[in-house]
């Protein structure tokens, strides 16, 4: 047996032997300790982050309701509190929170064997589901406006709906760039990114409050939702080109052709096919005989439109919306929307508490000096992006009895497509603190002045009617 040893080169036998006897243990050792998340873990933390998300977006709301401000408002301020601004029960790590600045987490680990490594890890996981299932409660809560709303009424004033939604485009974005150059210095890539950020509209935030008080099928719910329709993806163009210039110095002409009709392509071929293709839906779902055929097939169809909307370079909320548009013609709308309210009431208020927790007031302080230049530009940015969107208003024609003033203060909410904007410029660095800061300080205000005083319009309008017509 030992005539197969090569003697001669023994010693280097031996050397490659002991190196392994060495090194195998080290790496098994290392891969022994890697730090994993425990789904059993994770799944805790999830459950006492919905807890903390539930909790507060009740208590918030109930307050608001009683004060006569809409509940959505106070899921915004439950989500501040619950958030990075105040208790730190729910934070994110991309706003460069560590997993010991979350309390959950540090509950978690006073109640298990976590490792600081470990902690940091079941963080970040139990942070992405949390931020899964806040996308998940505006595609729903897109699905639910789309059925509320009514096509027709949408076809009718689209017109003035586009007219509003340019307007409200151009305005904010030209004054906003321009007013950032000439008086505060502002380079003009990050003054053009900060300016695309102003033409953003929040229509969930918009939607819920004007079906709370019971105008989102009034002539003007139903012109602020075209409008913020088409805002939506005139966003995202914007979005797409201004990204584009700050990673290329140069603007991809053929990018914004692709978006341009894949986004038209999208909204009309979805309207005009489902339309056609409605009917024989209906009759599937009643030849369906196991539990819940006609909500399990709904959302079927809205998942997967939305995933077509993604899959296309477009929000997935417009998939959902078109969805809810098509299916809200049918013979089963009413129906229909009984059976996505409890699924509404379940994953919307995780979106709104998410994106109050996501907000870190710690840019208004203004002792701090570097806050200082960020809330100057963040006053000129305010006053812009209030002044760009009431005006919209009264660019509608046609209308002579229809509130115009209404109109221009339901597109001013920014609210998560303005943290959209204000993300993707953090995360290329276009954006310096001063002027992020400001951008977020505008979202901020923008999101939480809109719905107390949509509410004042209309219900001013209404007393107002009733007056007149005794």
């Amino acid at each position: 047996m030992f005539d197969c040893i090569d003697w001669v080169n023994l010693p280097t036998f031996f050397s490659m032997l002991v190196a392994r006897s060495t090194i195998a243990p080290v790496l098994a050792a290392a891969t022994e300790t890697e730090p994993e998340a425990e789904s059993s873990v994770v799944l805790a933390g999830v459950l006492l982050s919905l807890v903390a998300i539930y909790f507060a977006s009740k208590i918030g709301g109930e307050i608001c309701a009683r004060i006569n401000l809409p509940p959505v408002l106070g899921d915004l301020v439950g989500g501040v509190v619950v958030g990075i601004s105040a208790l730190n029960l729910l934070v994110f790590p991309d706003s460069g929170a560590l997993g010991s600045d979350s309390l959950i987490m540090s509950i978690l680990q006073s109640t298990s064997s976590l490792t600081p490594e470990a902690l940091q890890v079941t963080f970040e996981a139990q942070s992405e589901v949390i931020s899964v299932l806040s996308e998940l409660g505006v595609v729903i809560l897109l699905f639910e406006i789309g059925l509320e709303s009514e096509l027709s009424e949408l076809i009718k004033y689209g017109p003035q709906a586009a007219i509003v939604a340019v307007v409200g485009v151009v305005l904010p974005f030209t004054l906003g760039t321009m007013g950032l150059i000439a008086f505060f210095g502002v380079a003009t890539i990050p003054a053009i990114f900060a300016g695309a950020a102003l033409t953003a509209t929040s229509i969930g935030i918009t939607a819920k409050v004007l079906a709370e008080i019971g105008r989102l099928s009034s002539k003007e719910g139903q012109i602020i939702i075209g409008a913020a329709v088409l805002d939506d993806v005139l966003g995202i163009i914007i979005l797409a080109v201004v990204a584009s210039l700050v990673k290329t110095g140069e603007i991809e002409v053929m990018n914004i052709i692709y978006l341009t009709i894949s986004a038209g392509a999208f909204l009309v071929g979805t309207i005009v096919l489902g339309r056609l293709l409605g009917p024989y839906f209906v009759a599937l779902v009643k030849e369906l005989k196991t539990r819940g055929p006609l909500l399990i097939s709904a959302l079927i169809f809205a998942f997967l439109l939305s995933y077509v909307a993604a899959a296309i370079q477009l929000e997935a909320i417009l998939g959902a919306f078109a969805a809810g548009l098509v299916l809200g013609e049918t013979e089963i709308q009413e129906e229909l929307e009984k059976q996505v309210i409890p699924i509404s009431d379940m994953l919307v208020p995780i979106f709104f508490v998410v994106v109050g927790a996501r907000t870190d007031l710690a840019v208004l302080d203004p002792t701090v000096p570097s806050n200082r230049a960020g809330l100057a530009i963040a006053a000129f940015l305010i006053v812009v992006a209030i002044v760009g969107k009431v005006v919209t208003g009264f660019t509608v024609f046609g209308q002579p009895d229809i509130k115009r003033l209404g109109i221009g203060v339901g597109m001013i909410p920014r609210g998560e497509v303005g943290l959209v904007f204000a993300g993707v410029g953090a995360a290329s660095g276009v954006l310096s603190d001063s002027l992020q800061a400001a951008v977020i300080v505008m979202v901020i205000l923008t999101t939480f002045i809109a719905p107390p005083w949509l509410r004042i319009v209309f219900n001013d309008s209404d007393r107002l009617e009733t007056v007149q017509e005794e």
